[in-house]
């Protein structure tokens, strides 16, 4: 006989269970989207706010990109205090002004008293100074100060990532004293791994992990469970730093200080996965020509202009690889071959550039590539070029045999082959180094000039070869 399942009456099951968000595969369901949609519609308010109730602030982000553009800020309005403004953080930045534009200040405001100071500045941050000064004015002192306060640091800096609520106790406090005062005190941060001891001016002393804090006895002086070498950032700082700092040290918090040294906020893992993820995104893009503020969610003119800039730079020096064929006009009129082989020699030698140029500008951006190691990474890169210059050099070289039945081509392609692939290697890693020394992006850059060298060397050699071996006036 089957065991009996308590299954629990469909008045007590949640609103996801009866309406499921997501399929087998993680993606979100047509048909539960369809169902929010048609709630906004109807303005059903008491469903919308459990669905938007249940849903985690990644998920309703995933949900609000998935509804169509009127609807967006409809939810938020319908839903009012239960919607959770960090989803906006979870959108793309065009959908979340889109969405900030169509509400008003009070509702915005209101969001923004519920999040995290480090939350509330990057809802705010991609707003216009006046839409951020109706917003800020309509916030309590206290909350409109801090939040200035982050905005006036540089973009990319600890200071825009930090959040400011911390727990900071004085330094001649004793372990009992400091769990009274984090069970006494109502508004902490929500989450966090470590207090920190400060002296009458706030200056930095060091901090206290919270497993360290919960095995001393109450009597014992904060004193002797302080951390004094613990990392800690400036809010100067660049988030880029700030992520290798704790990648390295394996931090899941680390204290924000001022010029002064005084504490002024907290930089917890959380973020810093949001850095690592941005940056790399950036880097990718860039790599690509395409710019970081590029979203799916633009429409085709702001795609199209924005990507125009680079394609102009690119037919710009596809113009000037084109003009060494015009050189060796005459040669390619008497070997048409010429002209058919010699486009693979150039494009052989661009995508092995940018093998090498993606691991050159990835490890610059790491600083695991510097003075110290600079010239065995060039020679490396260079003898990879060899190697596979030459490997490839015998493979295309007995193809174009077998293919126009003229021996000598084999060669000619063969050593155009090996001189391309290390010209790729070189430019690959050399370019992006040069422009790290000049103070230029290489992510940015360096793909256009890598590809530029890579089909003026292989025309070049290979045409000039070609002269050279068979005699073509």
């Amino acid at each position: 006989m089957a065991d009996d399942v308590d299954v629990a009456p469909a008045g007590q099951q949640s609103m996801l269970d009866r309406f499921p968000m997501r399929d087998k595969d993680g993606d979100i369901r047509p048909e539960f989207v369809e169902r929010v949609s048609a709630a906004i519609k109807a303005a059903d308010v008491p469903f919308l706010r459990e669905i938007v109730g249940e849903l985690h602030e990644a998920d309703l982000g995933d949900l609000i990109e998935a509804l169509d553009p009127e609807e967006r800020p409809r939810l938020v309005e319908l839903t009012a205090a239960d919607f959770d403004f960090s989803a906006l953080n979870e959108v793309d930045d065009a959908v979340r002004d889109e969405i900030l534009e169509e509400l008003e200040p009070e509702t915005v405001a209101e969001g923004v008293r519920e999040l995290e100071s480090d939350d509330a500045v990057e809802l705010l941050e991609g707003l216009d100074e006046q839409d951020q000064e109706e917003i800020l004015e309509r916030l309590p002192q206290s909350e409109r100060v801090a939040l200035e306060r982050s905005l006036l640091y540089p973009e990319n800096s600890a200071g825009r990532r930090m959040q400011t609520e911390f727990i900071a106790v004085p330094a001649d406090w004793n372990v009992g004293q400091a769990i009274d005062y984090m069970r006494d005190t109502p508004d902490l941060p929500d989450r966090f791994y470590e207090i920190y001891a400060v002296d009458d001016s706030r200056r930095w002393q060091g901090a206290i992990a919270l497993d360290t804090l919960l095995r001393a006895r109450r009597p014992v002086p904060l004193a002797d469970l302080i951390e004094e070498d613990r990392r800690r950032v400036s809010v100067m700082d660049d988030q880029e730093e700030v992520a290798r700092l704790f990648g390295k040290y394996n931090l899941v918090a680390a204290p924000v200080v001022d010029t002064a040294d005084r504490l002024v906020g907290v930089i917890t893992i959380d973020d810093v996965v949001d850095v690592i993820e941005e940056e790399a995104e950036e880097d990718i893009k860039a790599l690509g020509g395409v710019t970081r503020d590029e979203e799916l969610s633009d429409n085709v003119w702001t795609i199209a202009r924005g990507r125009f800039n680079w394609l102009l730079v690119n037919l710009a020096t596809a113009f000037l690889a084109s003009s060494v064929l015009g050189l060796f006009e005459g040669q390619l009129e008497k070997m048409v071959a010429l002209a058919v082989l010699a486009p693979i020699v150039a494009s052989q030698g661009g995508n092995a550039a940018t093998q090498t140029m993606t691991v050159a500008v990835r490890a610059l951006a790491t600083r695991e590539l510097g003075s110290g190691n600079a010239l065995r990474v060039v020679l490396r890169e260079a003898l990879v070029g060899l190697v596979n210059g030459i490997a490839f050099a015998v493979i295309t070289g007995v193809a174009a045999v077998a293919w126009f039945k003229i021996p000598g081509l084999g060669v000619v392609i063969g050593l155009a082959m090996i001189c391309n692939l290390i010209a790729g290697a070189l430019g690959g890693i050399l370019i992006p180094m040069v422009l790290e020394r000049v103070r230029a992006d290489p992510a940015v850059a360096s793909g256009t000039f890598v590809t530029t060298i890579t089909d003026v060397v292989g025309f070049f050699s290979f045409l000039g070869i070609a002269t050279l071996w068979f005699g073509l006036k």
